[in-house]
């Protein structure tokens, strides 16, 4: 899934990791991931959440696209941040699934540091394999 994701490719995002119902997922903020107050963008953060939401959501194979999300800003990202977005999944019942997502700097050593965002995401699967 994660890759045909071309926005996924676009924003460098790379996959640090994937287990049933949870996922990890980073990137670097570049210059041309900044708004007008030379800060990332919140579209740009929201983007890396959802790309780890929506690998724990369809880790267990069956395809569950996002039935909504919300997210809130809490730090700002700055050029140069390496940043982690961590999935977990809170509950499923029947088609529905529900989970959580922080994003966080990442610290030299590869550790997550202070949470700049949190996002709660929605899902709902179709019933149908993810790869026929």
């Amino acid at each position: 899934m994660l890759g045909a994701d071309q926005a996924a490719k676009l924003l460098g995002i790379v996959l640090r990791s994937v287990r049933p119902g949870g996922g990890e997922v980073t990137m670097v903020v570049r210059p041309d991931m900044v708004n007008g107050w030379d800060t990332c963008h919140g579209g740009v953060i929201a983007t890396l959440a959802d790309t780890a939401f929506a690998i724990a959501c369809n880790s267990y194979g069956v395809l569950a696209p996002a039935a909504g999300f919300d997210i809130t800003f809490l730090e700002p990202g700055r050029v140069g941040d390496h940043l982690l977005a961590r999935a977990d999944e809170r509950a499923v019942k029947g088609r529905t699934g529900l989970y959580d997502v922080t994003v966080s700097r990442l610290r030299p050593e590869g550790t997550p540091g202070e949470p700049i965002a949190e996002f709660r995401g929605r899902s709902r699967t179709v019933g149908r394999p993810l790869f026929d």
